[in-house]
This record gives C-alpha cells, sequence and structure tokens, in this order.
C-alpha cells in the first residue's frame, strides 16, 4: 500500500472540492463532496502509477499559519 499527501481547497466559484497531489505530476481532481474527491483522487493516482514508477517532484512537509498586520 502507498500513501500520498493530498492538498485540498475549495473553490469559492463552484462550491466544489479540488485538490491534488503536491509534486505528483497529474494527480488533481475536483468534487462536489469530500468522499467523492478522494474516491477520484485514488483513481487518478491509481492510474498513474500504472504507467510507472512516478517522479515525485516535491514532497509535502508541512502547513503554515502567517500572520500579516
Amino acid at each position: 500500500m502507498r500513501i500520498f499527501t493530498a492538498v485540498i481547497e475549495k473553490c469559492p466559484d463552484t462550491g466544489f472540492y479540488v485538490g491534488y497531489a503536491p509534486g505528483f505530476t497529474g494527480a488533481h481532481s475536483q468534487a462536489e463532496t469530500l468522499d467523492e474527491l478522494s474516491r477520484n483522487l485514488e483513481e487518478v493516482i491509481r492510474m498513474l502509477l500504472e504507467d510507472g514508477e512516478p517522479k515525485i517532484e516535491a514532497e509535502f512537509v508541512d502547513t503554515q499559519t502567517v500572520m500579516v498586520a
């Protein structure tokens, strides 16, 4: 079993959730619900892995809160 980190945002225009796996080119999707997005991301990552081992261009490290006065 492989584990990939996904970044998830919500589009203010459509209300859809948008997710992508950082550094994994092509691993992105969108959906109306978080459950659907999770399934979509799993499917797209599975399809990308069928083409061989991906070249991960970056590694997810963390999120930070930045305060600006």
